[in-house]
């Protein structure tokens, strides 16, 4: 008999779901995930929803729970209204890095679709989440639905007791700082539960009763201060305020002395609830490309045990196909890059280095070619890495070649563009450089930090912004997050645009300039 003309090890022959059919076919892939791939996961929390609700969790940033602002309503309504004319599709699922794992499926899912996604995000992005090392290093899965809960709380009873005009413009101007509200580099210790609530409290208690008092004891500055002397409170100054300081929302919430101590921990909660998204702008190559090689790999298994029928792993793979396209350069739909379709080759890639490798894998990977671990192999990249140092270790020659991938140099003084890389050995070293380093978001967002603040006189905060390759930041966007700024520290705020490596001032200004 044709093995598969037999059905009796089906899952599921209908396109229809129901919850014993889920529960089944869950089991399934859980099996082979764990067992076979080895993978390591949070217990799993699935969650079926409409596609209003999946419209409501892409508003929010993907959050189950969240604060109001007007921003979540305004992206609602952007993104419905795209969805409803048909210029764009909803995602078939959504996961949130939490423990448990949670993993909303769209109810108008089929069966096949459901579990392709489970495998995706409940195992695939679930394993990444737990095990890579910026995850664990800068989030707490255990805690963030809970400090979530508390946040919608904590803002809504500060709506309620202040007025949602006086709590909306510490928000926006919260909400504008973001991308500037992270450590990337140190973090103070992260506080037990207990340890929070009961900072919360005294901080609430303690600026209550002393912190309209507490500056005006500062001296102020003599009009004939020796400089010398000024040199040296200013190396004081920095010591003692940890300056320069890259997180400017942490320093503003630290030090501002307008701010009353609901403001504060507003700003906490802004702050926090952006590290908790850093990892994941680090990590879209390869958390795709990890949770699209598990499903694949999952759904060819349980295809090979006889568990899926060749209809349902088609509709399978028209899908997959669909997520990891990647248009030429020359292509309308050219948006760069498809993280899923370069983070799946490579995933690919590391699994033929490792079982068939060529002469030219084992002069660049002598490591892991031919190891026959495949498994490991994954395992431990996933684990280690980010996308930037990813794709500088793994990214091969003979993907290169597949992708037709080369470097250009674009000078501005020049009046064309110069292919400074192509297909021989010391091109490909170029080429997987210059594309890592394109990856890396120290590198590809402003570094603006607080370099001073004037205490002793009147309170000046100065910013500066080290300038890489000439891009300044646009001056509309400057002005009006600068206001955002003057705004959460109360007075004057200075920028000014240094040169990297030189030092060279490129451009300065100031609230009040803008005031003017």
């Amino acid at each position: 008999m044709n093995k598969r003309a037999d059905t009796s090890n089906l899952l599921f022959q209908s396109s229809e779901w129901n919850f014993n059919t889920l529960y089944r076919t869950y089991d399934a892939i859980k099996e082979i995930a764990l067992d076979e791939l080895g993978l390591d996961v949070y217990p799993n929390q699935l969650e079926i929803i409409s596609s209003e609700q999946m419209l409501d969790a892409y508003s929010s940033n993907g959050m189950p729970l969240i604060y109001r602002h007007w921003s979540f309503g305004k992206h609602f309504v952007y993104e419905e209204h795209h969805y409803r004319k048909g210029h764009r599709g909803l995602a078939y699922e959504l996961v949130i890095n939490s423990n448990p794992c949670i993993t909303y499926l769209m109810e108008e899912n089929t069966m096949s679709m459901q579990t392709l996604v489970t495998a995706h995000a409940a195992f695939g992005h679930n394993h990444f989440f737990k095990n890579n090392y910026l995850f664990k290093q800068w989030t707490d899965a255990d805690a963030i639905l809970n400090y979530m809960e508390f946040a919608k709380g904590y803002i809504a009873r500060c709506e309620e007791k202040y007025g949602l005009a006086a709590v909306e413009p510490i928000i926006d101007a919260a909400h504008a700082l973001m991308e500037q509200a992270v450590f990337r580099y140190n973090r103070p210790p992260r506080n037990s539960p207990m340890k929070e609530r009961a900072r919360v409290r005294d901080r609430l208690e303690y600026e209550e009763r002393a912190f309209s008092d507490l500056w005006r004891t500062l001296p102020q500055r003599k009009a004939d201060e020796d400089p010398s002397e000024t040199e040296r409170d200013l190396s004081e100054r920095k010591k003692t305020l940890n300056l320069p300081e890259e997180n400017l929302l942490y320093f503003i919430e630290k030090n501002s002395i307008i701010l009353e101590p609901w403001q504060r921990e507003i700003l906490r909660i802004v702050r926090v609830v952006a590290q908790y998204f850093y990892p994941q702008r680090q990590t879209k190559v390869m958390n795709e490309g990890c949770a699209t090689f598990v499903h694949y790999t999952i759904m060819n298994m349980m295809f090979d045990k006889g568990q899926l029928s060749e209809g349902n792993l088609l509709e399978m793979l028209h899908s997959h196909s669909n997520v990891v396209f990647q248009p030429g350069f020359d292509d309308p739909r050219f948006s760069g890059l498809n993280p899923y379709a370069l983070g799946f080759a490579m995933m690919q890639d590391i699994e033929r280095i490792c079982t068939e490798p060529t002469a030219e894998d084992r002069d660049w990977f002598p490591e892991f070619a031919g190891n026959g671990d495949w498994r490991g192999t994954l395992l431990d990249a996933w684990a280690n890495h980010r996308d930037e140092s990813f794709i500088l270790q793994y990214l091969s020659p003979a993907l290169i070649r597949k992708f037709r991938l080369f470097a250009l140099e674009d000078e501005t003084k020049e009046n064309h563009y110069r292919v400074a890389s192509i297909h021989n050995e010391r091109g490909y070293e170029s080429i997987r450089s210059t594309l890592a380093r394109s990856y890396d978001i120290g590198v590809n967002q402003p570094n603006i930090q607080v370099v001073d603040v004037d205490f002793r006189g009147n309170r000046h905060l100065h910013l500066q912004h080290t300038v890489r390759d000439g891009i300044v930041l646009d001056e509309h966007a400057r002005s009006a997050t600068l206001r955002h700024v003057r705004r959460l520290w109360g007075y004057d705020v200075s920028l000014v645009g240094v040169e990297a490596g030189s030092e060279k001032i490129l451009y300065e200004t100031s609230s009040n300039k803008l005031a003017e």
